[in-house]
């Protein structure tokens, strides 16, 4: 049984963040906009600041601040390995943001195809991961497969997907859960399945991050994504894979920069400061655990494992108590899991409709009391196309650790006021 989350130990986490003291018209604001980007942490503020007071240097250099920002960086990949469960904190890259690094790994990865293989993509999944392997594939004549969702509860349809991957299929790209319904995709059991293919495959955690503890070596993957601003920390992508593909694929660089992993593949002058950051969000996380455990010699991912159980089971309850709000709405439609027995198969994040209002509308409306939605596609652009929401969308209602269940009541009242 995990240690729970009480309501005392969330106001300890939420004064962390500078940001959720801000108010609006005498309120507190409501930050639901987390899965476009969460709030920060004190701490990840504090160590940018001190990597830019005490050791703003480059890399590589044969004096001190020179040294003691490589020795940061490198406890900034062993922190993001520690995260995905990595063994070798080498195969940590880190780049601008998920988007960027993806489309530079498709282009090495899609070298290794050939006219007449094929890849997998879904119509689930952020763009990021969609049109980054597409591309590659339409540059080396492989054909695209798409995988089809079940509209009803938007889920990915995992048979149609197993169905399309055959002896020339050389990439399964899958998100670990949508950025737009919030579905859990099961990642592990995908894997497995494209492994007796001996296919590689790609995962973006990018919005499972804050939600769910990730776990490359028991999710079986050959690559996986995240983005530190999605979970506590600063505008940083992540890519993990394998060592022996970092060392043999061939990576687009200027010369002469080192082709040692990981600089191999991290192209051009990197955001130390905020690879400093990136260290200081893990670590909150793992903090929260040590302090639920009541132990501090737990390790990083002793801790982490900790945290994420008990954030599970708090924003379980939450998004349960959001959704049966939502439903007590009259003509507001929920695109996605809305069972309560079924809340394990999604992260809380939901999206909904109303034909009363666009979705732009809307959240002009809650963002007018405080409360701060996203209203689009999300660059979920393939779902809100199966769903027949473009170009409107739908309104995004992110729930993270630190948002509390006054908040969900005052968002629940909110639309009542608004769609009466």
């Amino acid at each position: 049984m995990a240690t729970p989350l009480t309501a005392d130990l969330i106001q300890k986490c939420r004064i962390q963040f500078p940001a959720l003291a801000r108010e609006h018209d005498g309120q507190p604001a409501i930050f639901l906009d987390g899965p476009a980007g969460t709030q920060v942490t004190q701490s990840v503020i504090d160590a940018i600041s001190h990597y830019y007071c005490t050791c703003n240097a480059n890399h590589g250099g044969q004096f001190a601040t020179s040294r003691e920002s490589d020795v940061l960086v490198q406890q900034a990949h062993q922190a993001l390995a520690d995260f995905v469960g990595a063994d070798n904190w080498r195969e940590i890259v880190f780049g601008a943001n998920m988007t960027s690094l993806t489309f530079a790994f498709s282009r090495a990865v899609s070298q290794t195809w050939s006219a007449g293989d094929n890849i997998v993509v879904t119509r689930l999944d952020h763009d990021a991961n969609v049109s980054t392997w597409a591309l590659a594939a339409r540059d080396q004549q492989v054909e695209v497969r798409y995988a089809d969702i079940h509209k009803q509860d938007c889920t990915l349809d995992v048979d149609d997907l197993k169905s399309k991957i055959d002896e020339r299929t050389r990439l399964v790209a899958v998100g670990f859960a949508s950025n737009s319904s919030g579905s859990i995709n099961p990642v592990k059991e995908i894997t497995a399945y494209a492994k007796q293919f001996q296919t590689q495959v790609f995962i973006d955690a990018v919005h499972s991050a804050p939600h769910r503890l990730i776990d490359v070596a028991g999710i079986g993957c050959d690559f996986l994504a995240c983005s530190t601003y999605k979970f506590f920390g600063p505008h940083i992508g992540v890519l993990w894979a394998k060592s022996e593909i970092l060392e043999n694929l061939e990576a687009y660089k200027v010369r002469p920069s080192s082709m040692d992993i990981p600089d191999k593949w991290m192209t051009g002058t990197q955001n130390f400061a905020s690879l400093c950051g990136s260290r200081a969000a893990v670590d909150y996380i793992a903090d929260l655990g040590r302090t639920l455990a009541d132990d501090g010699s737990l390790s990083r991912r002793e801790a982490l494992q900790v945290a994420y159980a008990a954030i599970t089971k708090y924003e379980d309850d939450l998004c349960t108590n959001m959704i049966a709000g939502l439903k007590s709405i009259e003509g507001l439609r929920i695109h996605g899991i809305t069972e309560d027995e079924r809340m394990q198969e999604r992260v809380p994040t939901v999206s909904v409709t109303h034909p009363k209002l666009t979705a732009a509308e809307l959240a002009n409306q809650l963002g007018e009391r405080g409360i701060y939605a996203w209203d689009g596609n999300y660059y979920a652009l393939e779902l809100t196309e199966q769903l027949g929401l473009e170009p409107d969308g739908m309104v995004r209602l992110g729930l993270v650790h630190y948002n509390t269940q006054q908040e969900v009541d005052r968002l629940i009242t909110a639309l009542k006021e608004i769609l009466a």
